[in-house]
């Protein structure tokens, strides 16, 4: 990652990874500052975040290839490439390959705070080499504060909409 007065440039190859356990894996483009952005490939039907919300931040989703399916609130919907969700602060969601389906993700949250550590812990779970409660106590540094949605996948009362 090159920086200069106020631009941050990533050019291919550059940016670190971080391997998943579904064969899919976090690209680390830029952390911190007036973005955090990554791009994520998620193997079949993988969760790609637990249920949670940010505070501070809001976090946009570009779905590059495959198709996702969103919690937001007491909303779920699928999402295919090109599409585009927008999550506000406070709002809680969560996000992963549809089943039967992989996908790839392209995520910015504004302001970035740096979370690079978060997506290399996320990681580390993932492939059980890290307990996911090694998380909780990082919630406030990370702006990640997960919340109770058992069953996220499907939304309150109703199917997934499309």
């Amino acid at each position: 990652m090159s920086v200069s007065e106020d631009a941050v440039v990533v050019l291919p190859g550059e940016a670190a990874t971080a391997p998943l356990a579904h064969g899919g894996a976090f690209e680390l483009l830029a952390d911190g500052g007036a973005v955090s952005a990554n791009r994520l490939t998620m193997g079949e039907g993988a969760d790609g975040a637990r249920p949670h919300r940010h505070l501070r931040s809001t976090e946009l989703f570009h779905v590059l290839d495959g198709v996702m399916v969103f919690r937001l609130g007491d909303r779920v919907v699928e999402v295919g490439a090109g599409g585009l969700v927008v999550v506000p602060p406070g709002m809680p969601h969560a996000f992963g390959a549809a089943p039967g389906r992989t996908a790839e993700v392209f995520a910015v949250l504004s302001p970035g705070i740096e979370r690079f550590g978060y997506f290399e812990r996320l990681a580390a779970i993932s492939r059980g080499e890290a307990s996911f409660e090694s998380l909780l106590p990082e919630q406030e540094r990370y702006d990640v504060h997960f919340v109770d949605l058992p069953g996220w996948r499907v939304a309150p009362g109703a199917g997934a909409t499309r």
